[in-house]
């Protein structure tokens, strides 16, 4: 099985893009086929500069394609259209993090200077700029902010994130992060929505020390943050099949080909040396063939720049994140990302063909500022596995050309790809790609999977699904999940996945060992899936306070809360069992991707929360939409008490989900309902049952049996 995958995913090594300041070699950067361009050529020996000296080729004319008049912005029934034409990325005034980035010497200044005080205990606005690019933010905690001087001296301290593809973190990086974040931070790890680790509470002092441990140990935190490709997502379970093998693999090589080129993190936290290891997820990547140096064709994706000749000094207007996933599998909210591929395969299920390709998702907003919206992504189409680098590198590129530099909270690809629609947006891509984009290959239903509990991974071996409220891997009272984790990873050897709903997963059990699992994890207080209810089991929150800077109400902390009162009103209604997609963010940018849940809780300031409504149980290809505004913490039953109530009593039978039901009805008929109901009318004459045992995101193996019926 090995042998087929790695014949038919010819991926690129490590040596072949710049690693920091490691010893150069002439590559060909060759994906799936020989005759594939390169993003660029390395010559051995060198340092600190690129190849040949590059020469930007001309950038296709993008005017003609708007439209006189042309609204930018969202353009749903009932919602105010802006006036804003399209921007001017000549006139960057207005967007001062351009500026920084461009006087940043390609990631560096002034954080090299700024690092190398170690008396101060914070660094500048513009340092901060850059520093994210490196996987880290500052951050203050603000529950110490207005303690004394000693508690507001410790209020600043600094989160990094690793970049680990495909949700994996191997033994012994995992070994290293849990050891730092016991020495350095502040005793705790906390699982992402993109499938990475985040170490909080480290010390500006601590900080080089910290990466350049993980480093070392075969990790990375570089493309965690910043205007630059981010962490690759892919369904989290690592089973053997062909496809989910292939979903990896490419993740794998899309982290590597967009990974930043300069020597800026080398140089900064590892003193320009080499990291004594290599990243792990490189080890699956196929040495690439000694070949010549490349000139750029003249479609205008190289950008001239020696050290950054895909991304150009000022990298992209703003993040870029990018995932792989199966047909049916829809664990990573597959239309949530700014570019989302999905594996095809052959007839036989073995072979890779190519990939269908989704752009212009993403979640992030603005309170009362319309221009910003959520956005489901469109279908661009379909292109052979041949065509992945270049077509990737296109929509990068046209991104990188064309996305709104000027306004920076309209620079993500999805306003831009929703200015021009998906038809121009795939012409635009077409100019640098040099070749037509397929029509888009029709594909089984989404099914929601968790991938929780124990599932054999094909090769012989297990692994199990643990279920990490709100992704905090921690010690709490007779809570040690954090100890039981390290006791499993130090005894077996077991590497981790963690999943987009902030779970992790332990891998490569061997069966006899499953019970011994289950006694580690059970001695230290963590429950089964079976003894976790469905809302818990779904529900996933951002951190919001103490630490992030952007939060205005709470998230993470309260989350388990709301999941209880939320219960137990279902439960006095007559509802014992049911359950929904809740999610919960401090603030409208939506890390926990609050605007695709059935019921979402969208922080307002202080206790007041926007409740969202109807996104689809499975995350398909719709948003849910604003329903009410600063709803106060103690009014959350009396404000949804009629609308579950009305979906108790009007939907289409017990399998009628939630979000389905209130999609179905729409906001006017919710409004009306709520306005003319009589509060307490859910309680009367309920007769409380026993709640069924259910089955929650789908069933892993019929998602599987899909799968193979849809190659079939």
């Amino acid at each position: 099985m090995a042998a087929k995958i790695t014949s038919a995913v010819a991926l690129l090594v490590a040596a072949s893009l710049f690693l920091g300041a490691h010893a150069y070699h002439s590559v060909s950067l060759n994906y799936f086929a020989p005759s594939v361009r390169p993003v660029f050529s390395l010559r051995a020996g060198q340092r600190g500069r690129v190849g040949p000296r590059m020469v930007a080729s001309p950038k296709p004319d993008l005017s003609a394609w708007f439209a006189p008049g042309q609204k930018y912005g969202p353009q749903n029934p009932g919602q105010p259209a802006p006036t804003q034409l399209p921007y001017d990325n000549n006139k960057l005034d207005k967007n001062k993090v351009e500026a920084i980035k461009v006087s940043g010497d390609h990631l560096k200044s002034p954080l090299q200077q700024e690092m190398a005080d170690l008396e101060s205990i914070d660094i500048s606005d513009e340092a901060v700029v850059i520093l994210k690019h490196h996987g880290s933010y500052q951050q203050q905690n603000r529950d110490l902010q207005k303690s004394d001087k000693k508690g507001y001296a410790d209020s600043y301290q600094f989160m990094l994130r690793l970049k680990n593809p495909c949700g994996k973190v191997d033994a012994k990086t995992y070994q290293c992060i849990d050891d730092l974040s016991e020495k350095y931070g502040q005793k705790d790890l906390r699982a992402t929505t993109r499938m990475a680790f985040q170490i909080h509470g480290i010390r500006k002092k601590d900080l080089k020390t910290v990466i350049a441990s993980i480093a070392n140990a075969g990790g990375s935190t570089l493309g965690g943050c910043g205007d630059i490709n981010r962490n690759v997502m892919t369904p989290p379970a690592p089973v053997s099949d062909p496809a989910y093998q292939n979903a990896f693999q490419t993740a794998n090589y899309i982290a590597e080909l967009f990974k930043p080129s300069s020597p800026s993190f080398a140089e900064l936290w590892l003193d320009g040396e080499k990291a004594a290891e290599v990243e792990y997820w490189k080890k699956d990547l196929v040495q690439g063939s000694t070949g010549t140096n490349h000139i750029p064709p003249g479609t205008g994706i190289i950008t001239g720049d020696e050290l950054e000749p895909l991304y150009g000094r000022t990298y992209l207007p703003r993040k870029f994140k990018v995932a792989v996933t199966v047909p049916g599998d829809n664990s990573i909210d597959a239309y949530t990302h700014d570019v989302c591929l999905v594996v095809i395969m052959d007839e036989s299920g073995k072979n890779l063909k190519g990939y269908n390709i989704m752009v212009g998702g993403g979640m992030g907003r603005t309170h009362n500022k319309e221009t910003t919206f959520a956005r489901t992504a469109d279908h661009l189409g379909y292109i052979a596995k041949e065509d992945l680098t270049e077509c990737m590198k296109s929509i990068l590129a046209a991104q990188r050309d064309h996305g709104n530099r000027e306004i920076r909270a309209n620079a993500r690809l999805k306003y831009l790809v929703h200015t021009l629609g998906v038809d121009n947006f795939r012409k635009l891509v077409e100019s640098y790609f040099g070749k037509k984009i397929q029509p888009w290959v029709p594909l089984p239903e989404w099914q929601m999977v968790d991938w929780l509990g124990w599932h054999p991974q094909g090769d012989g071996k297990w692994f199990l699904g643990v279920n990490v409220e709100q992704g905090r891997i921690k010690n709490e009272g007779s809570f040690k999940l954090k100890t039981a984790l390290r006791k499993i990873v130090d005894t077996y050897g077991c590497d981790i996945r963690l999943t987009p709903h902030q779970n992790i997963e332990i891998c490569g059990i061997e069966e006899k060992e499953k019970a011994k699992i289950d006694a580690i994890l059970k001695e230290h207080g963590v429950k089964s899936i079976q003894e976790i209810d469905d809302m818990t089991r779904k529900g996933i929150a951002c951190p919001a306070f103490p630490l992030c800077g952007l939060a205005q109400s709470e998230a993470e902390r309260v989350m388990p809360q709301y999941i209880n009162r939320i219960n137990n009103l279902m439960e006095k209604m007559g509802l014992p069992g049911e359950s929904f997609v809740m999610r919960m963010t401090g603030c409208p940018n939506g890390c926990a991707r609050p605007y695709m849940a059935e019921m979402a809780f969208v922080g307002m300031g202080g206790d007041s929360y926007q409740i969202w409504l109807g996104g689809s149980p499975n995350q398909d290809g719709r948003t849910a939409w604003r329903w009410k505004d600063r709803v106060k913490n103690e009014d959350v039953e009396g404000t949804i008490e009629p609308l579950l109530y009305m979906w108790k009593s009007q939907r289409n039978g017990q399998a009628e989900r939630f979000g389905d039901f209130i999609h179905r009805l729409g906001q006017e008929a919710v409004d009306k309902y709520v306005e003319s109901y009589e509060s307490g009318t859910a309680f009367k004459n309920v007769v409380v049952e026993k709640p069924p045992l259910k089955k929650v995101f789908g069933n892993s193996f019929r998602l599987l049996r899909l799968f193979m019926l849809f190659q079939a």
